[in-house]
């Protein structure tokens, strides 16, 4: 098998045909009760598991004096809690939501990272489904939130009916509002990770299967081009780490920001 065969490079004779989201559509490894389970499913279970081996592997031998690896855990736990659930939910609420979204950000990470992980190398939240499922569940812990603040009527009426607007324009605004707050929220949420997640690891297949195929296919003039296509490669590489880990940053602050906005008295 040659190399080109090895990463996955499509050919036609000589031509070349270029990656696509087909290239995310991936085979199952076995099936459970009838139904395949795939590659980003399983990674689902190793993120979870790695998730709480890594901080119940931190806190079983706690000391006054952090050694490394508790110092690490606590200082990533520290940055969720205090820049993001404490500083935007606010300090008289946000512990009871300091859980979530610590769990909520280092799941996510985790499975972002399997994109740039070798011998992985795919994103989980890649595949759309996977992103909708994590937004449905956000989606159900705020509006819980905010009924459980201020009851069913109450959080439709917060969410709904923009303070200080005449209730002449309340025929316009109100389905706007609610389409706006309660319908499209999740799906926002969702698209964001998933087409960042898709386009990113999509882009640097492209580069690298490229690449390589004009290295050893092309011309003398082409050859030139792949080489500073596996370099563009190497640096967008580099970069996706940097998108993933925003992702999940931005996923988690936006998960507060609606958590917050829930459980307020009025906006």
């Amino acid at each position: 098998m040659s190399v080109i065969g090895m990463v996955g490079i499509r050919t036609e004779g000589d031509s070349f045909t270029p990656p696509g989201p087909g290239n995310f559509d991936l085979p199952g490894f076995f099936e459970v009760a009838g139904q395949p389970v795939t590659k980003p499913m399983v990674q689902l279970v190793i993120a979870a598991v790695l998730v709480f081996w890594l901080f119940h592997a931190a806190i079983k031998r706690r000391e006054l004096v952090p050694g490394r690896f508790q110092f690490a855990a606590e200082g990533a736990y520290g940055m969720v809690r205090n820049s993001v659930a404490r500083d935007i939910i606010g300090s008289h609420d946000f512990m009871k939501y300091v859980p979530y979204l610590v769990t909520l950000f280092f799941f996510i990470i985790v499975n972002n990272f399997f994109g740039s992980f070798p011998g992985i190398q795919f994103p989980s939240f890649s595949r759309a489904s996977m992103a909708y499922a994590l937004a449905g569940l956000s989606w159900v812990i705020y509006n819980a939130a905010g009924i459980r603040r201020h009851g069913f009527a109450g959080y439709l009426k917060l969410q709904c009916v923009p303070a200080g607007v005449t209730p002449f324009m309340y025929p316009l605004l109100v389905p706007l509002e609610f389409f706006s707050n309660i319908l499209v929220r999740p799906v926002t949420l969702a698209l964001r990770l998933f087409a960042n997640m898709l386009a990113g690891h999509l882009l640097v297949i492209l580069f690298a299967t490229g690449g390589l195929y004009m290295l050893q296919e092309g011309s003398l003039l082409v050859k030139p081009v792949g080489l500073l296509a596996w370099l563009l490669f190497i640096a967008i590489s580099f970069l996706e780490l940097l998108v993933q880990f925003l992702q999940a940053y931005v996923f988690t602050l936006l998960n507060a920001m609606y958590i917050s906005g829930a459980i307020a008295d009025e906006h």
